[in-house]
Formats: structure tokens, C-alpha cells, sequence
């Protein structure tokens, strides 16, 4: 007669007990219900900011005042409001090619300040150049 083995099922490791589990995803839930409703919150700001800079920055352009420090302020603002979609994106899914987006924001923003020295000039644009680099070709997924 042949004995009947028992199939072994490797038993899932457990971290702790029920309530340490039901305790990890409870908490895990509210941590991802706060960044939401934080990265709402920074996307409604940056929307807020987007619509100021479009009604009081850009009419600046066309006035005879300076329109080269009028430009600077829009570019920066621009900037500002894309590092903060990108900071809501980086919030929401914890992506690593969103964190080094925004960087590269933070970086570029730099760059156009207008008192930035030649030296920060320098630094920020080889840090620009090395971030591109790391970005389109040692981050998975597809270069866009």
C-alpha cells in the first residue's frame, strides 16, 4: 500500500500576531489617508498659486516697467507650482523617479533666481545634468 504523503505548504512568515497585523494595516491606512489629503491640500495650493501668477504675473510682461524681472518671477512661479505636483505625486505613489523630478525642479527654480553666483551656477547645472542622466537612463520604466 502506498502511504499518502502530506503536501507541506510553506506557511506564510508572519510578522507578529492578529492583532500586530490588523494594527500594521490599520495604521498603514490612516498614514495613506493623511499623505492623500496632504497632497491634496499641496495640489489645491499649487492650483491657488498657478491662477495667481497667470492673473498678476503675467500682465507684467507687456507693461514697459521691467519685463526681464517680470519673466524671473514667472519662471520661478511656474517651477514652484510644478514642484509642488510633483511633491503631490512623490506623496501619493512613492515613486523614486518622482523624487528625483522633483529635484530637478527645486535645481532648475535655483537657476533662475537672479542672484545666484556663478559658482551655484555652475554646482547646480552639473547636478542638473547628473540628475537628467540618472533619470532617462538608470530609472525603470520608459524615458519620457
Amino acid at each position: 500500500m502506498a502511504e499518502s504523503k502530506k503536501e507541506e505548504k510553506p506557511e506564510a512568515v508572519s510578522e507578529g500576531t492578529a492583532v500586530e497585523h490588523a494594527l500594521n494595516i490599520y495604521v498603514g491606512n490612516v498614514i495613506h489617508l493623511f499623505l492623500s489629503l496632504l497632497a491634496i491640500f499641496i495640489l489645491a495650493a499649487a492650483a491657488i498659486a498657478g491662477y495667481e501668477t497667470v492673473v498678476r504675473e503675467f500682465p507684467k510682461l507687456w507693461q514697459p516697467t521691467d519685463e526681464y524681472k517680470a519673466l524671473q518671477v514667472v519662471i520661478g512661479n511656474i517651477l514652484l507650482v510644478a514642484i509642488a505636483a510633483e511633491l503631490g505625486l512623490l506623496l501619493l505613489f512613492h515613486r523614486t523617479s518622482a523624487a528625483v523630478e522633483v529635484i530637478i525642479f527645486v535645481i532648475a527654480r535655483k537657476i533662475v533666481t537672479p542672484d545666484i553666483k556663478a559658482y551655484e551656477l555652475l554646482l547646480s547645472v552639473i547636478a542638473l545634468c547628473g540628475l537628467l542622466i540618472v533619470r532617462f537612463y538608470y530609472m525603470p520604466g520608459k524615458p519620457k
